[in-house]
């Protein structure tokens, strides 16, 4: 994976700490207004190190290929669907252009969005739960929801996720539950049954927007 582009910012505060943070696709380091070039140079490699380490440490373990995302959909909904969701396949498919991810119930398939990939873990997980829900719930009601809060990290992922499409500016707008929408890799039509994917919204939420296209 090629490492992100990288924004250096000057504190004129001496005590700043060097930092780190994520915007987007970009990393933004902190450094103190008194570094020299040279250190500077230094501390923005040593940060890309080990925020780059960090986010490896955190990423899904199905991220490296379909079997590996069909193993970690098996093993959530053991944990947290009670076994019951039994997908016919799980499959890394090529960015959506409006949803993270979508189920079609009829035969159980589920593609995730390639743009998660490098998502932590724990937003794959919510993700990949919230498909799974449904294979027992097609609908998004109370039954739906009452499955997918089941994973304790719902909110929180739902609110990286619309953060992550704001920052970014992906443009993703799809809401849970829209009729037929065109949210498949460009040039594939949306699948027979298909229920709407996942674009970033919960229960009582406004869909994801963001500018940008």
């Amino acid at each position: 994976m090629a490492s992100p582009p990288v924004e250096v910012r000057r504190s004129a505060r001496r005590k700043r700490m060097v930092s780190a943070r994520r915007e987007g696709e970009r990393l933004v380091v902190f450094i103190p207004g008194w570094m020299s070039a040279e250190q500077e140079r230094d501390w923005v490699a040593e940060m890309v190190r080990r925020v780059e380490a960090s986010e490896a440490r955190r990423r899904s373990p199905g991220r490296n290929n379909d079997e590996a995302l069909m193993r970690r959909g098996l093993e959530l909904s053991k944990r947290w669907l009670e076994g019951r969701a039994r997908p016919s396949s799980i499959r890394w498919v090529p960015t959506m252009r409006t949803r993270w991810a979508s189920c079609t119930p009829d035969d159980g398939t589920i593609r995730i969005s390639e743009r998660l990939r490098d998502a932590p873990g724990w937003v794959v997980d919510y993700v990949l739960v919230h498909e799974l829900a449904h294979l027992l719930s097609a609908a998004h009601d109370d039954v739906f929801w009452s499955w997918v809060r089941r994973y304790p990290r719902t909110e929180r992922a739902i609110g990286y996720l619309e953060g992550l499409n704001a920052a970014a500016e992906l443009g993703i707008t799809g809401v849970d539950g829209d009729p037929a929408t065109t949210d498949e890799p460009d040039g594939v039509a949306d699948a027979d049954g298909e229920v709407g994917g996942f674009g970033g919204t919960g229960p009582g939420r406004e869909p994801v927007r963001a500018t940008g296209t």
